[in-house]
This record gives structure tokens, C-alpha cells and sequence, in this order.
């Protein structure tokens, strides 16, 4: 993970992509969102969205996954490159989570998230808060999921002051 130094406004990462299976919908749905439209096809075939598909609850969920596996891959090769790895979290929440089209059988979705703000956090001066939006879009190029969120970075070590030299 960077420090938050290395951060810029605008900075965009592509965190990942998931292809979303009638299993893999149902499965989720049936522990964390059983409405009858995400556990079976018949049901999503008459509900307004047509077909079976996935509970938004199931995009966000990916998303975090492939955010996580993200870092950690970022991380691993930082360390052995012999680089120092940035400590993040925890985060502030989200905001403006938007589920602007259906994810269907079949759809695979790629996730991005980019950079919109940084500032140093008054509370913790090691740290600075880094705000983001987190988009996914289909392979038709459809919005599928958006959301903002702010989470905290870890600054660069201050190196320490060279000694006085009264000479």
C-alpha cells in the first residue's frame, strides 16, 4: 500500500473484475438477502427485473473482496521489492451507494476506484484521509454499482533531524 504521500486526487485503480454465476447469486442471496427474485429464476423472471439477479449487497461485497486481494497482492510485492508498506484503515463509511442497474447471470462486472480527495487528519497526525469513489461497470459498459468512501493512510515516517553541528 502506498503512504499517503504518494497519493494524488485523481489516481485510478482497477481493483478487479467477477463474473456473476446464477450459483454464485443464489448462494449469496440465500444467506444475506433472500428476496425471491435473487434465489430463484422463475421469481426474478416475473419481478420487475426480469430475470434472476444479484442483490447489490452481493456487487458491494465483491467489490471488498477484490479490494482486499488487491492490497494484499500490492503489499506482497511491495515487501519484496524490499519497500515499506503503508498501513490503511480503518475506514469512515460510505456514502452516495448507488445500485444503478441490475447485475444479471453471466454479467461480469469490473471495479475501479479513484482517488478525489486527500487531506491530513487533525485527529491523527500520522495519518491522512483519503476519500474515493468505487465504481462497477458491466461488460456493456453500464454503471452497475457507485459509492464514495473515506478511509485513513498511514504518512511516511518523518526521517529523523540530522544532529546539531556547533562548529
Amino acid at each position: 500500500m502506498k503512504y499517503f504521500e504518494d497519493i494524488r486526487v485523481g489516481d485510478t485503480i482497477e481493483i478487479g473484475r467477477h463474473t456473476f454465476t446464477a450459483d454464485d447469486i443464489k448462494g449469496f442471496a440465500r444467506r444475506f438477502d433472500p428476496q425471491l427474485f435473487h434465489v430463484e429464476e422463475e421469481a426474478g423472471a416475473r419481478s420487475h427485473f426480469g430475470a434472476l439477479c444479484a442483490s447489490g449487497w452481493h456487487t458491494a461485497a465483491v467489490w471488498m473482496r477484490l479490494m482486499i486481494d488487491h492490497r494484499r497482492r500490492e503489499s506482497e510485492a511491495a515487501r519484496a521489492r524490499g519497500e515499506p508498506v503503508a498501513g490503511m484503515g480503518p475506514a469512515l463509511g460510505v456514502r452516495a451507494l448507488k445500485w444503478l442497474k441490475p447485475v444479471y447471470v453471466g454479467d461480469t462486472v469490473v471495479y475501479r476506484t479513484e482517488v478525489l480527495e486527500t487531506r491530513i487528519s487533525e485527529s491523527r497526525p500520522g495519518r491522512g484521509l483519503m476519500t474515493v469513489r468505487s465504481t462497477g461497470v458491466n461488460q456493456s459498459g453500464d454503471l452497475v454499482i457507485s459509492f464514495i468512501s473515506t478511509t485513513f493512510v498511514e504518512r511516511r515516517p518523518r526521517s529523523p533531524s540530522p544532529p546539531l553541528s556547533f562548529c
